[in-house]
């Protein structure tokens, strides 16, 4: 049985499944939700006409481009999911009608019913696939029936306990501004810089709200922290392949010298609670966008976003549009590049001084 797993590339790990799998699930979430509202957004506040034009209409409700994207992130999510696991043609197209039947199952916490139903549904489809005459029939039949079944039985229960576990955070985020900001903030950046998906997290989660500024202002602490205390190391390369790319090309450093990590993290016990205490800087568009700091600078615009347009999740949360005035733009450039840009640096100059980073520790 091991010699067939490995055979049809049955290779179940924490790899494979918590990194390679969850870090493709969030490219689908960005490839489809997150760009479809920044399209929306763009196009109804700067009247883009072919934005706003509904191209088609579905079940009576006109479509932009815009949210034809969104209304496909379930099955972008499975074939994303697929692709990383390795699956055959016929499984990975199997999976387009299993994440959008998984993603309508499972209701607001679908990434997270998608991420596990997809991956069972690939693997069973991958243990059939070519073992038969008639492959063509029985590998999608397979990965299709595999696929829906699992969603009947586990799609809703697992998108219910994500919506609860995101909204009793964002309620004692609410509830402690100050204490979870620093434990959001802290934690959800260290999750961006670790080799998984902080976004797919986030999305699964459903944050919005003060709890989702809380997450940006982590994630920006990673990722501008490290390109600002590493540029004597990696100049301007570094900084913005960091800064606007991804605080992960780190992770090697932090194995070698994990002190390296605390300038960072230190950064983000600060502007955690400036974000909720100060600024009550709140993500109220797409969640996804709370897990991916300044990627694209994709957090901030999902600031933005949610100021004009509120997404759906943010706006059953209570959530209201607003005109951002200049206490909010500047909460927004502070918690996102200001602050971590100055404070990380400060914070790793006397860890400098100690021997605790030396030259050459955060080089890329």
């Amino acid at each position: 049985m091991k010699k067939f797993f490995k055979r049809k590339n049955v290779v179940p790990s924490l790899k494979r499944y918590g990194i390679d799998a969850m870090g493709a699930m969030a490219q689908g979430l960005f490839c489809t939700l997150l760009i479809g509202t920044i399209l929306n957004t763009l196009g109804s506040q700067l009247h883009i006409g072919f934005l706003t034009k509904e191209w088609v209409t579905i079940a009576g409700k006109g479509m932009t481009i815009g949210s034809l994207a969104c209304a496909m992130v379930g099955p972008a999510m499975a074939v994303a999911i697929g692709y990383a696991l390795q699956a055959p043609a016929m499984v990975l197209f199997t999976l387009v009608p299993v994440g959008w039947a998984t993603n309508a199952m499972a209701g607001a916490g679908g990434p997270f019913a998608v991420y596990v139903v997809a991956i069972l549904a690939a693997e069973c489809g991958k243990l059939v696939s070519k073992e038969t005459r008639i492959d063509i029939l029985v590998t999608p039949t397979v990965t299709l029936l595999a696929g829906i079944l699992i969603a009947a039985l586990i799609a809703k229960p697992i998108g219910n306990a994500a919506t609860a576990i995101g909204e009793a955070i964002m309620w004692a985020t609410n509830l402690q501004p100050f204490l979870m900001g620093i434990l959001v903030a802290v934690l959800v950046g260290m999750a961006l810089t670790l080799p998984i998906s902080s976004a797919a997290i986030c999305a699964g989660l459903g944050l919005t709200g003060l709890a989702g500024g809380a997450a940006l202002a982590g994630c920006c602490a990673q990722m501008v922290g490290f390109a600002t205390m590493s540029f004597r190391e990696n100049k301007w390369g570094g900084l913005l392949s960091q800064g606007i790319g991804t605080s992960m090309l780190q992770m090697g450093n932090i194995i070698r010298n994990p002190r390296v990590w605390i300038p960072p993290i230190l950064t983000s016990v600060v502007t955690g609670p400036v974000a909720t205490c100060l600024f009550h800087l709140e993500m109220n568009g797409a969640a996804v966008n709370s897990g991916m700091g300044t990627c694209g600078l994709c957090g901030p615009i999902g600031v933005w976003t949610g100021w004009m347009e509120p997404s759906a999740a943010a706006l059953a949360a209570g959530a209201q549009a607003l005109i951002p005035g200049p206490m909010d733009w500047t909460g927004l450039l502070l918690v996102c590049i200001v602050l971590p840009a100055v404070l990380c640096p400060l914070i790793a100059l006397p860890l400098r001084r100690r021997g605790w980073i030396r030259p050459g520790d955060l080089t890329i």
